[in-house]
């Protein structure tokens, strides 16, 4: 196990810039998620520092060592990617144990491996199979088991789960985070779904655009976002945004006023956006009129899209009350959960 430190790494392709000078510091043992929209440069980094990738700028080290001109095969890492990466012609036995025969590894070692990575990841009784006998979920756990028969440094995972079904991801996930827990290896992992950064990770990293818009802790960034990007991103459903200024009565978005925190900044007449998740609505006689758009019925609670004034959000509620679309409801948003963020730059102001 080591810790991974990236130093202003970035990466061009000619005069395109595709990551913008990364620092990141992540801790032996610690479960790492890089997560970002498509195209915001998570995978390119996951794969400078597994060596696939050149940099082009910076430095990457692994366990103190600078690994900038290491090859993939001497930095001491295991990756898994999304498709899984198996050869069909081999059973699932030799697949688990190919990179360890690979660096010459006995037969015996090779056996211990493979029969220990198998208990582990309950693949004891596939071991003679081939890839094509098997469901989408026995092929990943073979593809985590050949990582970790290697036992390296650092696992990468690459968008591990993005093939399997809805169900099979949250079983999946699950495993993947116990197995962690039981290894206690460096990991970072990459995804698009922040569902999988909230559920799994130690630490988050929020990418866009190849820079890093903040790291921290799932509930640090969700409940004290640094940026109005990183809190539209985190959070499902994603945080609710209305632009208007402040003014003597509240916040003045188009259409309504709404009630501010008496912590709001001292902000008159300044474009400001207002911030709040779904969640931190609440329904009450004395709240502001809401006309109802959209009634989804989720079982534990109810997601009702809605329009406050001119500007239509979502609602959160756990109260099974009778609501259809065209109806007025009166809601209260917590005012010690509400987000003030400015409208040029975006970044939190409260």
């Amino acid at each position: 196990m080591a810790d991974v430190t990236l130093s202003r790494v970035r990466k061009s392709y000619g005069a395109l810039d595709i990551i913008h000078g990364a620092d990141l510091g992540i801790r032996d043992g610690e479960f790492v998620v890089l997560v970002g929209p498509s195209g915001c440069g998570k995978s390119t980094l996951l794969r400078m520092i597994a060596g696939l990738e050149t940099i082009t700028g910076g430095d990457i080290r692994i366990g103190g060592r600078v690994v900038n001109d290491l090859d993939p095969k001497d930095r001491d890492i295991a990756m898994v990617f999304q498709n899984y990466a198996l050869y069909p012609h081999m059973t699932v036995a030799t697949n688990m144990g190919f990179s360890l025969e690979h660096r010459g590894a006995s037969k015996a070692q090779i056996a211990e491996r493979v029969k220990w990575a198998a208990d582990i990841l309950g693949l004891s009784q596939l071991l003679d199979r081939y890839p094509r006998q098997l469901s989408g979920g026995q092929r990943q756990r073979v593809a985590m088991g050949r990582a970790i028969v290697r036992n390296p440094q650092v696992f990468l995972f690459d968008e591990p789960l993005s093939n399997l079904d809805a169900k099979l991801r949250v079983v999946m996930r699950g495993e993947i985070k116990s197995l962690h827990q039981r290894l206690k290896t460096t990991t970072i992992y990459v995804t698009h779904d922040q569902v999988e950064a909230m559920t799994m990770a130690d630490k988050i990293v929020v990418l866009n655009a190849g820079k890093v818009e903040q790291i921290g802790a799932p509930l640090d960034l969700y409940d004290r976002p640094a940026n109005q990007f990183v809190a539209g991103f985190i959070g499902s459903p994603s945080m609710n945004f209305l632009s208007g200024t402040i003014t003597d009565k509240g916040f003045a978005a188009p259409g309504i006023v709404l009630p501010l925190p008496q912590t709001a900044p001292a902000l008159s007449d300044r474009k400001l956006v207002y911030g709040i998740r779904p969640e931190h609505f609440s329904l009450e006689e004395a709240g502001v009129p809401a006309e109802i758009v959209l009634v989804e019925p989720m079982g534990s609670e109810t997601q009702v899209t809605m329009k406050l004034g001119e500007t239509q959000v979502t609602g959160v509620f756990r109260e099974r009350v009778s609501m259809s679309p065209g109806a007025t409801i009166r809601v209260r948003p917590e005012l010690s959960d509400i987000h003030l963020f400015a409208a040029d730059g975006g970044e939190r102001l409260n």
